[in-house]
């Protein structure tokens, strides 16, 4: 379902998102590192740079992505996986877990939170960064073009990503026990060539619902949503202004 080099379009913009979640993760020199929902590995190989002395596994849940990650050239203390990101299970308690754009297609984030702060050694921290752009436009006229009867029946049971607020984040993780820094970022990206907003959600949100639609319905669908992104989101001689949120947590449990 995914595509390693479709998402590596927009790679600058995906990443920084990524780096500001890790500037705030407040460790040294773990021990046990995972980045859950590491995608192509290239942002696992930092975590590696930051900290040479941990053992990092780099989990995803996508075939491709996973082999896309495997053909990196990687130091010994780091390995990928292929596994279930909602029931992964590390060799030993985590000092750092990490999760970039990745938590948001899991559902039931109170008992998934809860799962993986279970994860944590003592004074060990959570970090997490998910899209909390399902209300725009973008994603609603998917929801729109997902709810006409000739797309309907073959995506009812696709499921929409979601994001809770930093409310719900910040008094779930306390009441855990856990030290919660939380915040949301609106990024206001200029995105190049033809057709942008498209491409973009090609790269991460239209992924599930293409793979269910399959090759024969795909391009009907592509060629109904390609209207209504180019009325909402015009192009500007010097590109495509798409406004994209962001919530981050980072949460540290108690010593």
């Amino acid at each position: 379902m995914w595509d390693p080099q479709q998402y590596e379009h927009f790679r600058d913009a995906r990443k920084r998102p990524f780096f500001e979640l890790l500037a705030r993760v407040p460790v040294s020199a773990p021990r046990f590192v995972a980045d859950l929902g590491c995608g192509t590995g290239d942002l696992t190989l930092t975590l590696a740079e930051r900290w040479p002395g941990s053992r990092l596994s780099g989990v995803d849940s996508s075939e491709p992505m996973i082999s896309e990650a495997l053909r990196r050239p990687a130091p010994a203390h780091v390995r990928f996986e292929l596994a279930d990101l909602a029931r992964w299970q590390p060799d030993a308690p985590l000092d750092v877990l990490v999760s970039n754009a990745a938590l948001h297609w899991l559902p039931g984030h109170e008992a998934l939170l809860s799962r993986l702060v279970g994860l944590l050694a003592p004074g060990g921290v959570l970090a997490f960064q998910v899209p909390a752009n399902f209300e725009e436009s973008s994603h609603r006229r998917i929801d729109e073009v997902r709810a006409l009867p000739r797309f309907a029946p073959a995506l009812a049971s696709v499921r929409r990503g979601h994001a809770e607020s930093l409310a719900f984040y910040e008094a779930h993780l306390s009441g855990l026990g856990l030290s919660v820094d939380a915040w949301e970022t609106a990024y206001l990206h200029v995105l190049p060539g033809e057709d942008a907003v498209l491409q973009w959600l090609l790269g991460t949100t239209l992924r599930p619902v293409l793979a269910a639609l399959g090759p024969g319905e795909e391009q009907a669908f592509l060629d109904t949503l390609r209207p209504l992104l180019r009325q909402d989101y015009p192009a500007a001689a010097h590109g495509t202004p798409f406004l994209f949120r962001r919530r981050f947590v980072v949460a540290v449990r108690p010593s």
